[in-house]
């Protein structure tokens, strides 16, 4: 509790039934319980909230300040100004998808992941792809206009078999197919013996619309040596990102914190996802996660939701060059989602008919079309609804 106070800006101040402090190793009883004032003792943090207040591009020394040491309020301030400047007006979006969880036969045997299973194993499942294409019509009668299949890396799905899946998704009517993480592309090229380039150029030419972000987690190899050291390293997953957005497909940019990572490490996965957007301008999104460590092998303390807002709002302010942040309230809840869009989202994400990975792991939320235009009126919002590549459809 003393850490959760600390973290909103607050003074913790331990006291007894009514209200008088019985603990002398905390603040003093008239001490303020007002929001932590700026430190202006520290000229780099006084500088760095300058700069976010100015637009001004931000450096790895300035974020790690924000992070660390903004207020927290004054911190959504300033990362909700920035989001007026990328996305003008009273709208907050989101999407209509399904989530099509393919296999949960994975290769990687990440240390976060309480999903998959080794091949062979008896929990182990792959969707036909008969399967996959009587759950699409199901989405595009219930109105969806995107589809995520996602799964692992299966040694017994071929990059053939997705080519077919592909075809057969996208015949099915006007439906986005933003599938596929860079893990998954990287392990299907390295299994075919041919290049991202090559394995990117078929699935495109299949149906293959938009690359969702999965798999980036921690951008730092130090990071992801130690939860996933059998999966795609960071300068791969840049790289296929680079590579299909050199081919026009457009994707979306992700982060799970929460995994032991240092500030530092966290603002460094920021940085090289601005550089890359720098160079291609291929992101339309940003998406922070944090980590479910339910069920998985590695029990690290829940990031609270004020870790959550905090980072939200220091994406909003580092990315300046992507437009769209994303709530996560697959993993935060619709609650603390409902909050991100006073802290730099604009965007409340897919109205998913279904989610298997994140769910294994404990968070399991779910909402309704209904629900999340509710949720954002109540926050004096517009919702519209949105394409994958942020076209408008309609309001409400």
């Amino acid at each position: 509790m003393f850490t959760f106070v600390r973290r909103l800006g607050l003074t913790p101040r331990l006291v007894n039934s009514v209200y008088v402090s019985v603990d002398t190793n905390t603040a003093p009883p008239d001490a303020p319980c007002a929001p932590l004032p700026t430190d202006t003792t520290d000229p780099g943090l006084v500088q760095a909230l300058k700069k976010a207040a100015d637009g001004a591009r931000l450096t790895a020394t300035d974020a790690v300040r924000l992070h660390d040491s903004a207020p927290f309020q004054q911190l959504g301030v300033l990362a909700q100004a920035a989001c007026a400047r990328h996305v003008p007006g009273d709208a907050a979006t989101y999407v209509v998808d399904r989530i099509i969880s393919l296999t949960n036969v994975c290769t990687a045997g990440c240390r976060f992941c309480a999903f998959h299973v080794a091949p062979g194993a008896e929990r182990a499942f792959a969707l036909s792809r008969a399967e996959v294409v009587d759950t699409v019509k199901e989405a595009i009668t219930a109105g969806a206009t995107q589809i995520l299949i996602q799964g692992g890396l299966n040694p017994d799905l071929d990059l053939a078999f997705y080519e077919a899946l592909l075809r057969e998704v996208k015949a099915q009517g006007d439906i986005c197919v933003h599938s596929l993480s860079p893990a998954e592309i990287a392990d299907l090229a390295a299994r075919e013996g041919i290049s991202v380039r090559d394995t990117l150029v078929r699935l495109q030419a299949a149906g293959l619309d938009s690359l969702p972000g999965g798999g980036a987690e921690i951008l730092v190899d130090d990071v992801r040596q130690r939860v996933s050291p059998d999966k795609l390293d960071s300068d791969g997953w840049l790289n296929v990102m680079r590579t299909a957005q050199e081919l026009g497909l457009r994707t979306t940019a992700t982060m799970v914190y929460g995994l032991g990572e240092t500030t530092a490490q966290r603002v460094e996965h920021l940085m090289k996802i601005r550089a890359l957007q720098d160079q291609t301008g291929g992101f339309t999104a940003f998406i922070p996660w944090s980590f479910q460590p339910t069920h998985t092998a590695m029990p690290l303390e829940p990031q609270t939701g004020v870790d959550y807002l905090r980072m939200v709002a220091l994406a909003r302010l580092v990315l300046d060059n992507i437009d769209h942040v994303q709530a996560g309230w697959v993993t935060e809840g619709p609650d603390l989602a409902q909050l991100a869009l006073f802290f730099g989202a604009d965007d409340f994400g897919g109205v998913l008919m279904e989610e298997l990975v994140v769910s294994a792991a404990g968070a399991d939320y779910s909402v309704t079309r209904d629900d999340v235009v509710a949720l954002i009126t109540r926050t004096g919002l517009r919702p519209v609804q949105r394409t994958t590549q942020y076209e408008v459809i309609a309001d409400a």
